[in-house]
């Protein structure tokens, strides 16, 4: 075998130890955080809200502590572009999703960031301490749901969703549900598109987290500009005809997006 052959073959045994070592470290974190760091801020701040500013702050600095163990140790590289434009609040964000690790890069960047989880979360052993904590929105709320995204909107949070609903399916073709554009157009809300590209990918639908590809993977999110509304809404359709073209848009330019990067 040739040195750069053992070289690259040392590399990738270096980023699966290293992966898992990160993955470890995370689920580790997770309980501490329950186990012991939101049962004292449970205990200490008393105030609702307060403990849950502190919580999600916590969350969004452990996730930012994640990332950084992951670049440190060579597993990954990221460039975020128009980072500037998360300084804001009341944000809508909607996102690709080809990476299990792209909520935990959005929730380590977006300041005051909320998003919706799904209920298995609220019951995972690594998880239910920190999303508990910071009172993100449990996906099964029916009815209720709608009203609590835009809400959280209207209280100035940053609302992170991936609107395919799940990671994106192996051939990268991206199908969105309809549930974000009824949050826009019922909340008379602009979206701020975030576009996440991957390469090689990795940690995609399906795929376990050992498999990973022959070099470093590069991460780039790209913060584009905001999506005004009003040109969905001031078209005199009903809302649940706006919500289906916006949603047909936003697929359109994630798809044009994803081949801008191919």
């Amino acid at each position: 075998m040739s040195p750069s052959k053992l070289r690259q073959q040392a590399g990738r045994l270096w980023r699966l130890f290293a992966t898992g070592f990160s993955f470890s470290a995370f689920g580790i974190g997770g309980i501490i955080l329950w186990l012991l760091v939101f049962p004292c801020l449970y205990f200490f701040v008393r105030r609702p809200r307060i403990r849950i500013h502190f919580a999600r702050a916590i969350i969004r600095y452990s996730f930012r502590g994640f990332i950084g163990l992951m670049s440190f140790l060579g597993v990954l590289r990221y460039q975020i572009i128009g980072e500037e434009k998360l300084e804001r609040k009341g944000l809508l964000l909607l996102a690709n999703h080809p990476s299990l690790i792209d909520t935990v890069f959005l929730m380590a960047f977006v300041k005051h960031a909320d998003c919706i989880v799904k209920s298995g979360l609220w019951n995972n052993l690594f998880t239910r301490g920190p999303v508990r904590a910071a009172a993100y929105i449990n996906n099964e709320q029916g009815s209720e749901l709608l009203e609590a995204c835009i809400a959280t909107l209207k209280d100035g949070n940053n609302l992170i969703i991936f609107p395919e609903g799940t990671r994106t399916p192996a051939n990268g073709d991206i199908q969105l549900k309809r549930g974000a554009a009824n949050i826009a157009v019922r909340g008379l809300q602009n979206l701020t598109p975030v576009v996440i590209h991957c390469e090689p990918q990795t940690l995609g639908k399906g795929e376990p987290w050992w498999r990973i590809p022959e070099r470093q993977v590069q991460f780039v999110i790209d913060v584009k500009d905001d999506i005004p509304i009003q040109s969905f809404t001031e078209t005199g359709d009903s809302e649940v005809m706006a919500a289906r073209h916006l949603t047909e848009f936003l697929q359109h330019y994630f798809n044009q997006e994803k081949a801008h990067h191919a």
